[in-house]
């Protein structure tokens, strides 16, 4: 599995050209270190080279190295993260020998001059302040500088994590959002990789044994949350990039080895499964000509689908950074997985997080409960089936209003839900009140009841049932009762093509098909939507009280 990680390291390097990376250096040095991208860059390089691979770019590397060792700690330029990175890329240039004595020398006494209070953007004071995930990557660069002997405190990485277990919830799933609800995914499997890189890599500190029954616990749930296809689950920002299934293969790595060293094979074989689907998902994108660093195919310098801050140079070498976490902490002894995600399963997360998954057949069903407007919507924002384009029918729901680019004017919230009428107009489900009210599970299927409350009083009972046949959505109300059904339209190259005829409506995508088979009448909907993917049609389903509305995928 390492040799497959450093390949798809060496397959997202291959983004910056030469000139690329020589531009990125000169702007730096023109203007400075302000941010991470840089020095991410420079580690992965390093790490490259040592081990072999893109060996013309060494001179280059060993100039950026150089600049990254003796700027870091001059300025706050996000070393939280830059530190550690740096620390694994000296690591491995020091054991292939690609810097000579003096170089290595230098590099080592600019990090050992590292003043935490001057370097780090975020590090707590005590273990009662209220930071996030930055104040962990500090207190994690802070221990590799301990475990290379190049200073660095013990009490000082304590005081970080102490903060951090404050933002862990039941399942020990991180709550890294500004209140009480609407937590990033990607955020929640960003700390546990960092607790599972400290673990791996020597911490037996005061909080190991909590740090480890939090990963513990909370892996078991990430398996049950991960798509059919290997994707992470959608769910606020800096979601739907290629980097975020390298962290949950880390992730998946410390349990992998955790359970072999416990004897439990079944369960080694249920994570290397779940890391092989991972790394298939981070293939299949890595695979496109150009490489995009989110999942659309519009042009980068577009950034459709990005935050501001989430910009190809620091995003798309994110992706090696993050597989580099994972080769750390995989273990070369375990064999490759390549079992499909086939138990029938039904989870939901903590009303932290507001989630429900619905897995069975190949088919995997997400539902937010209480969406972030300004990433999601409220509904069923998921049906994926395993070997299908994610996007086929709908990977991740589009946002009223979007913090990410969309291109569009009016952005409009969707997901597959419910509608009703109210004084003449259709009211969306995005935007309703949601209840889970009975889930069930058996060897081949996976069900849930939910029920959906109006703006105007009335209210939907929806019935969803997954097996391996399709996806079967039953809508009831005291009126008539409508759902929508989006339709796939155009991910930034090529458009797919759409057919509607009476009762039924067919998406056909990259060699795949999605079709929707109705009791009612179908209806197109006006208007653009859009989400991290791309854009969308819209159609609605409409019937009387009753409404039956069959998803199949065929890949």
């Amino acid at each position: 599995m390492r040799e497959i990680y450093l390949a798809l390291m060496e397959r997202t390097l291959s983004a910056y050209s030469v000139s690329h990376i020589q531009r990125y250096f000169d702007d730096v040095k023109k203007n400075g270190l302000t941010e991470h991208g840089f020095p991410r860059l420079t580690a992965n390089i390093g790490i490259l080279i040592a081990h072999g691979r893109r060996q013309e770019l060494r001179a280059l590397f060993l100039d950026m190295m150089e600049f990254c060792c003796r700027t870091i700690p001059t300025v706050k330029a996000a070393n939280d993260f830059s530190v550690r990175e740096i620390l694994c890329c000296l690591c491995e240039v020091e054991e292939s020998g690609v810097a000579d004595g003096d170089a290595l020398a230098r590099w080592k006494g600019y990090l050992r001059g590292i003043d935490p209070a001057t370097c780090y953007n975020v590090a707590a004071k005590s273990p009662e302040d209220k930071v996030k995930n930055w104040a962990l990557f500090t207190g994690l660069s802070e221990f590799f500088r301990i475990r290379m002997g190049l200073g660095g405190s013990e009490a000082f990485v304590d005081t970080q994590l102490a903060t951090q277990l404050q933002w862990l919830d039941e399942n020990g799933m991180y709550m890294d959002g500004s209140g009480e609800k609407h937590h990033p995914m990607t955020y929640d499997l960003v700390p546990r990789g960092l607790f599972a890189l400290l673990l791996n890599e020597g911490y037996c500190g005061r909080y190991c044994a909590e740090i480890d029954a939090c990963l513990k616990k909370a892996a078991l749930c990430t398996l049950k949350m991960q798509s059919p296809n290997g994707e992470i689950s959608f769910g606020g920002r800096s979601n739907q990039f290629v980097h975020c299934e390298a962290w949950m293969a880390a992730v998946y790595e410390y349990e992998a080895h955790r359970y072999a060293k416990e004897g439990n094979f079944a369960m080694v074989r249920a994570f290397r499964a779940a890391i092989a689907r991972a790394v298939g998902a981070i293939e299949e994108w890595l695979s496109m000509n150009p490489i995009r660093h989110v999942k659309n195919r519009f042009p980068t310098e577009s950034r459709f689908g990005c935050e501001d801050y989430a910009y190809f140079d620091k995003y798309m070498i994110t992706v090696a950074s993050n597989l580099y976490a994972a080769y750390r902490l995989s273990d070369p002894a375990l064999p490759t997985e390549n079992a499909a995600d086939c138990a029938p399963t039904v989870f939901a997360t903590t009303e932290h997080f507001h989630k429900l998954f619905l897995k069975a057949g190949g088919y995997g069903l997400e539902f937010d409960l209480d969406a972030d407007p300004h990433y999601d919507a409220s509904g069923l924002g998921r049906i994926h089936k395993a070997g299908a384009p994610a996007a086929i029918c709908l990977s991740v729901p589009c946002p009223r209003e979007p913090l990410y680019t969309v291109g569009i004017d009016e952005p409009r919230a969707l997901s597959i839900c419910p509608c009703v009428l109210g004084d003449g107009e259709w009211l969306f489900g995005t935007d309703a009140a949601w209840e889970v009210t009975d889930t069930f599970c058996d060897a081949a299927t996976a069900r849930a009841v939910l029920r959906t409350r109006f703006e105007n009083g009335a209210e939907v009972l929806s019935r969803y049932t997954v097996c391996e046949s399709g996806v079967v959505i039953e809508l009831e109300g005291a009126q008539d009762v409508a759902c929508l059904l989006p339709a796939f339209d155009f991910d930034g190259d090529v458009h797919t093509k759409i057919q509607s005829d009476g009762n039924g409506l067919t998406v056909v995508y990259r060699g795949a098909r999605c079709h929707y088979t109705v009791s009612g009448e179908i209806r197109e909907v006006e208007g653009v939507f859009a989400n991290r993917n791309g854009y969308y049609k819209v159609y609605m389903a409409v019937a009387k009280e009753h409404l039956k509305v069959t998803v199949e995928i065929f890949e």
